[in-house]
């Protein structure tokens, strides 16, 4: 067995067996790292590797809202919904425009919102 595979075999069943909260914060992790990872790749005019990182951050967003509970969330959960819609827009128009302050604007919400849920 490859180290790739064994590595990959961890990740995965690192999360698969993860509690929601955990994995809710796993997933802010990975928001907040592919926007600062586009950011730095904006720096360099790497478009490519900015459009690629913006998209993640974009899916893992699409994914927060679509599990989101209205019945059970009430005005938070709206809220949150507008949030999370406002910080995708943010980062199309911050990939079309090739512009750092949607990216670090959102990428300030979304670690807000992950030490939110780290402290509950």
């Amino acid at each position: 067995m490859n180290h790739a595979y064994a590595n990959n075999v961890y990740k995965n069943n690192q999360i698969t067996t993860a509690p929601k909260k955990k994995l809710l914060i796993m997933l802010y992790d990975g928001a907040i790292k592919n926007c600062k990872l586009a950011e730095m790749a904006l720096e360099s005019k790497d478009y490519e590797t900015v459009n690629t990182n913006l998209k993640k951050a974009q899916d893992i967003i699409n994914e927060f809202m679509v599990t989101l509970n209205f019945e059970t969330g009430g005005d938070i959960a709206k809220n949150l919904y507008q949030l999370y819609e406002y910080m995708n827009f943010k980062l199309v128009r911050a990939n079309i425009d090739k512009n750092p302050e949607g990216i670090i604007e959102v990428k300030n919400y979304l670690q807000e919102l992950r030490d939110t849920w780290a402290q509950i």
